[in-house]
């Protein structure tokens, strides 16, 4: 006998999967629940309808804007392609194992010269405002079985209307959109970047900055949850709000691990599953390539009138959980190929015992045998990440495949890495422990910054720039807003306790300050620009007893001849690779070759964090003397490099820290 409440249930079921509807017409695909309707149009392989209640969320379809989220990349032998031209189609129609009701498309095109394809697959669930997102690469050919570096992978929300008014890249760093009079007036001062201070009265000039580049709304992939652009309804419809949202649901899929900083909102709210941006590396697309990236959720939202940007943005962060809709990833995994359902994954688990005064400790699961940073190497290559308590050194890590992995853990405050390979993640496995011992040279006599893995601690870095009133962090400014010869005439001159990092150490440490591409400073200056002086005192009784000397130096970033080109041969650059000295007291100790694997475009373009790495300079202490004593840190004079685009053609580094010890 069926109970009125087990009725009353089915009958509401019944209406529920009665909402959700996936049907295909002679020209479109047209996923539609209560709330959200979006049409993938046959003809180009993108969303080019998209509405939220009654709201047009996307603006009339001209070229590539008006249209998203779609996929693109830039991975054919003549550079970028848009799939979609001569695509096939496959649409499903489902429930979930929640009762769920869901729709999907999938979109799948062959560059038929070389036979690599491109898939892309947007669900929409019944209740749900957003569209789950896959994408798959794969080639085969044979005949050649190196084709080139997938060089960007990306789905890009590229609305063309007035709607969105404000673009959010973080919970502490937003704008308003600069104005079409401001555009119309920029001055372009280097690639990719402007000036706009001559519009005085536009909004983001007054309240953000004079300068506008999309590299200011890059952002850190390791607390990052979501971004994405805001309407604050005075120019919607209805005069409500409205959100437009990426959200980081799920992150194993991405390269680079925690370290890794990409661009994620200019007017257009991108999901970059691969880029070179800052240095990152990039897989080489080889015969038998076949990957998925992914789950992403693009979330889209409505507020009130006086609904915030902060209030919206929430909202949608509340989905930045690797365990949100599990259920729903589980029913859809039969029809995305690599996708590995809840079966096949587990909860890492493990104890580890950290050196005293870790602060901010993360557990890092990544390819094996290979730094996180450049887990570009196996094609079925995974990353997941979690915070580490630091009060029991206890870590859990949700939803990991299972499989092999390196484990690297690392801490603010403490300089190095803990690297553990070989560790294998089972459904069996018993909970893991694990001893840090911190790297140690000897007695610590001075550090120079904290070991946090970036070079924010410095001169520019992120101290605010109050002089507008939303004080966005200096260092995604334009860096020749901030002028070298003017900060340090004399050249930095670092006074073991005296000086300090946040204003006598800069956030970028130049071989020549640059010229080209410098709107406010158009010649290059060479003078103490090079060679940076630290001084500091010893003691008789420091040195008594001692023979090695011990000078770590851990970097944040460097950008030698190779930019963000890291793999390239480069014969015709001398500084590829780039000579680094340090000298104690006038005398050279080591000349380090930094090496151009490394290499990133990094403070140029609004970063203090890129490649970290460093190296560890030992010599005698018969260089050292009892009362004041120098080391010199140099980098070539005047050494550059060829750039194609408007960028300054420059060899600089970042540091993320530095420790003179005694033994």
């Amino acid at each position: 006998m069926v109970s009125l409440k087990g009725l009353a249930l089915a009958i509401l079921v019944s209406r529920v999967k009665a909402v959700l509807t996936a049907t295909e017409t002679s020209t479109q695909f047209i996923l539609q629940n209560d709330d959200l309707r979006m049409a993938v149009t046959k003809s180009n392989g993108a969303v080019t309808q998209l509405s939220l209640g009654k709201q047009d969320l996307l603006g009339p379809a001209s070229g590539s804007s008006g249209r998203g989220p779609y996929l693109d990349c830039s991975c054919v032998p003549s550079g970028f392609w848009t799939p979609g031209g001569t695509a096939k189609y496959q649409l499903f129609k489902g429930t979930d194992s929640t009762g769920t009701p869901y729709g999907g498309v999938v979109m799948r095109d062959t560059y038929a010269s070389t036979n690599q394809t491109l898939e892309q697959y947007w669900f929409l669930r019944e209740g749900e405002t957003g569209l789950h997102m896959f994408s798959r690469v794969t080639y085969f050919n044979q005949k050649t079985p190196f084709l080139r570096g997938l060089g960007e992978l990306r789905t890009l929300f590229r609305p063309n209307t007035p709607l969105w008014t404000h673009l959010s890249s973080s919970e502490g760093n937003w704008a308003p959109f600069p104005s079409a009079d401001a555009n119309r007036g920029a001055i372009t001062v280097q690639d990719a970047t402007t000036y706009l201070g001559n519009s005085t009265n536009d909004p983001y000039v007054k309240q953000y900055s004079d300068y506008f580049t999309k590299y200011t709304f890059a952002e850190l992939w390791r607390d990052h949850d979501v971004h994405g652009q805001y309407s604050d309804g005075s120019t919607s419809s209805d005069g409500n709000t409205y959100g437009a949202w990426l959200v980081h649901n799920t992150r194993e899929t991405y390269y680079g691990g925690p370290l890794h900083s990409d661009l994620v909102v200019d007017g257009i709210v991108y999901n970059y599953m691969v880029s070179g941006h800052h240095g990152a590396p990039t897989p080489n697309i080889t015969h038998g390539f076949d990957r998925t990236f992914g789950p992403q959720y693009y979330h889209f939202n409505k507020g009130g009138p006086k609904t915030t940007l902060a209030e919206l943005r929430a909202d949608a962060a509340k989905y930045a959980n690797p365990e949100w809709n599990a259920a729903f990833y589980d029913s859809i995994a039969q029809h995305v190929p690599n996708y590995a359902p809840s079966s096949k994954r587990t909860t890492f688990k493990a104890t580890i015992k950290l050196p005293q005064g870790a602060k901010r400790p993360i557990a890092v699961l990544s390819e094996n045998k290979q730094d996180f940073q450049l887990n570009v190497f196996d094609q079925s290559s995974l990353q997941y990440w979690a915070d580490v308590n630091p009060a029991t050194g206890a870590v859990e890590i949700p939803r990991v495949k299972e499989g092999t992995y390196r484990l690297t853990v690392y801490a603010d405050g403490i300089f190095g890495w803990f690297i553990q390979d070989d560790v294998k993640v089972s459904k069996a496995a018993t909970p893991f422990n694990f001893q840090w011992k911190p790297d140690s040279a000897g007695k610590e006599i001075w550090r120079i910054g904290t070991p946090d893995k970036s070079a924010g601690e410095y001169k520019h870095g992120y101290a605010p720039d109050t002089s507008k009133p939303l004080q966005p962090e200096q260092y995604r400014v334009y860096w020749a807003n901030w002028d070298f010869p003017t900060d340090f005439p004399n050249g930095v001159n670092f006074k073991i306790g005296q000086s300090k990092e946040a204003e006598d150490f800069n956030y970028i440490h130049w071989s020549v300050f640059p010229g080209y591409s410098n709107f406010n400073r158009p010649q290059p200056y060479y003078e103490n620009v090079n060679n940076w002086t630290i001084q500091f005192n010893l003691t008789g009784e420091q040195l008594t007893s001692t023979k090695k000397a011990t000078l770590t130096v851990e970097l944040a970033g460097v950008k030698t001849a190779n930019g963000n080109d890291k793999w390239a041969s480069l014969p015709k650059e001398k500084y590829s690779s780039v000579p680094y000295t340090v000298a104690a007291n006038g005398r050279d100790v080591e000349t380090w070759i930094i090496p151009s694997y490394r290499s990133g475009s990094c403070g140029v373009r609004s970063s203090v964090v890129c490649q970290n790495f460093g190296k560890k300079f030992e010599f005698s202490t018969n260089l050292l003397k009892e009362g004041v004593n120098e080391f010199v840190l140099s980098l070539p004079f005047n050494a550059t490099n060829t750039e194609t685009a408007l960028l300054p053609g420059t060899i600089y580094l970042q540091y993320d820290a530095l420790r003179f010890e005694l033994s």
